[in-house]
């Protein structure tokens, strides 16, 4: 026997499988040539980043058009991290979002696949052979240094402006002999597993295939990595290795702060003479901060958390059409192209993803928000804003659902066509729908006065109540209001006033805005004449009749 397969024995007695055994256990999947294994891999550290469920869609959408698989896998490892009910949280935003997982732990509490168990914590033993197999062939090695004794390592590398790591004369423990070694393990000594590196950072590269990046020439990895630490439990650079080949993942999508392990990794990967996966590197998804850019903090940026998009009541789709747009610039066109078009039909492409970093834009993300609510049809716009108020206003929710369908005839103003697009999240609905309803309904009698005179105002009141028929159309109705603003001075369309603005006070355009003012209180709303008939004749000469007294009232004191 040789050596270090003595030593291998002496560090991990209780394991008597071999490496050959899981690859009975986890035998290859039986997948279409060609399909894609791809995997969502988060720490349980707290809320679900905008950044992780990018990554997410990506890999998701990387697997599925190509007939594969999408699992996830969740890395708790790391207890001093975790945070209770973070997998919950992945779980749930999950459903929400439509995120599709064929295995692991997100569609119920249980594991869900044959390749598991997908916790981290409940894969020790696999960690635990393949860490022994690599003692076994002379990759990795007992370490027994302290704390204390890595602190002075660093401290002296640092103090001769050395790059710091545990590597070549720095490792102590790598020259120790087997025998030496022995007799520290069975005096009880706490170890750690560490590789045991081949690489020369100085002199040689190692080309990395990046599937996002392209090819890509980094330094060879030189640092004897902790492998298993003295718990036994793994680094997620051993870990990861482990499960993705027994998973059978073949793209690994992740951030960009990895790229510079990934020479570690496929060192690993090479040490097991395993075939590695591809991997690919987003670019942090970024916000302008002043004069410049920088990366979506959770910290910092409340549009970071997941959470924030169903407080801000943005439709699911809108999230996920928004991402795809960071992801694909060509998803805008093809969604003009294909506008009733599920979006997993959409050919998703790793080539077209943005190399330097995706820039987070609320705007846009509204714009097509707006879009999507405007094309929904008016039942369906009623239960998704009404099951957003439930939990978000339930003050509004009880005025709206009070007359449920008066509340459907508000919605429906100008929604053939999609023209009406005011709402651009369910937190818009109360600024855009209370004006309907009585309760907290008030004007704010300077917007009709800060331009035209209290005198015009009232004898615009006057003449609408004179000749207000709720039963006239569109046409008629708007020629009233031509012949107030004719009687009154003001030209009768924009056109005429232009041509010659010194004859006229102003144009009709003013006495319509007169009475939008008076029926909602606000000076941008849909049609006038569509809510003037929704509102309800009642409703309409109740609120211009009160304003005119007020205003009379006033006149009156002056």
């Amino acid at each position: 026997m040789a050596d270090t397969t003595l030593l291998a024995e002496a560090l991990f007695p209780h394991v008597t499988r071999l490496g050959a055994d899981l690859e009975i256990q986890y035998p290859p999947r039986n997948l279409p040539t060609g399909a894609a294994i791809t995997r969502f891999a988060p720490s349980p550290t707290g809320f679900m980043h905008i950044g992780g469920l990018f990554a997410a869609l990506i890999s998701e959408r990387l697997a599925h058009q190509s007939e594969g698989v999408f699992f996830v896998r969740i890395e708790d490892t790391d207890k001093k991290r975790e945070v209770e009910g973070a997998t919950d949280i992945i779980r749930t935003t999950f459903a929400e979002y439509g995120i599709v997982v064929d295995e692991g732990l997100v569609r119920t509490s249980e594991s869900v696949g044959a390749y598991g168990p997908y916790l981290q914590s409940e894969r020790l033993d696999l960690y635990a052979i393949c860490a022994k197999h690599l003692v076994a062939i002379g990759r990795a090695y007992p370490c027994f240094c302290t704390s204390e004794e890595l602190a002075a390592n660093t401290a002296t590398q640092e103090a001769q402006k050395i790059r710091p790591g545990y590597r070549g004369q720095w490792a102590r423990c790598r020259t120790h002999t087997v025998d030496e070694a022995l007799a520290r393990v069975r005096a009880g000594a706490p170890y750690v597993i560490r590789l045991r590196s081949e690489g020369t950072f100085d002199y040689h590269k190692v080309t990395v295939d990046d599937c996002i990046k392209g090819s890509l020439s980094l330094p060879e990895n030189d640092l004897d990595t902790v492998l298993l630490k003295s718990d036994g439990y793994p680094t997620y650079h051993f870990a990861h290795i482990v499960d993705d080949h027994l998973m059978y993942t073949t793209h690994v999508i992740r951030g960009d702060e990895w790229l510079s392990s990934t020479p570690l990794h496929l060192e690993l990967w090479s040490a097991f003479g395993w075939t590695a996966p591809r991997y690919g590197h987003i670019a942090p998804i970024q916000k302008v901060d002043g004069g410049g850019k920088r990366k979506l903090s959770k910290r910092k940026d409340p549009e970071a958390n997941m959470a924030y998009y169903a407080e801000k009541g943005y439709p699911v789709p809108a999230v996920i059409e928004y991402l795809l747009n960071l992801a694909n610039s060509n998803f805008e066109d093809w969604r003009k192209e294909h506008p009733a078009t599920d979006y997993r039909k959409f050919p998703f492409s790793l080539k077209k993803l943005n190399v330097s970093g995706a820039l987070f834009d609320e705007v846009k993300l509204m714009s097509i928000s707006k879009e999507l609510i405007a094309a929904l049809p008016v039942e369906e716009m009623y239960t998704q804003m009404t099951t957003w108020l439930t939990v978000h206003d339930s003050a509004l929710f009880d005025v709206v659902t009070n007359d449920a369908a008066y509340t459907k005839s508000i919605l429906g103003i100008e929604k053939e066509g999609a023209k009406r697009k005011d709402i651009r999240a369910w937190s818009d609905a109360r600024e855009e729908l209370i004006y309907f309803f009585d309760t907290g309904f008030a004007v704010d009698t300077t917007l009709l006065t800060s331009d035209t005179p209290k005198e015009i105002v009232v004898e615009v009141f006057d003449r609408f109540l004179e000749t207000y028929d709720p039963s006239d159309d569109a046409t008629v109705w708007f020629g009233k209001v031509q012949a107030i603003a004719a009687a009154l001075g003001y030209a009768e369309n924009l056109k005429a006033f232009k041509q010659n603005p010194t004859a006229y006070k102003g144009h009709v355009g003013t006495i319509a805005q007169i009475l939008r003012i008076a029926v909602t209180g606000k000076t941008k709303t849909p049609d006038l004449h569509t809510v003037m008939t929704v509102l309800g004749a009642e409703r309409v000469g109740t609120r211009i009749r009160a304003l005119r007294d007020i205003l009379k009232k006033t006149r009156q004191m002056l």
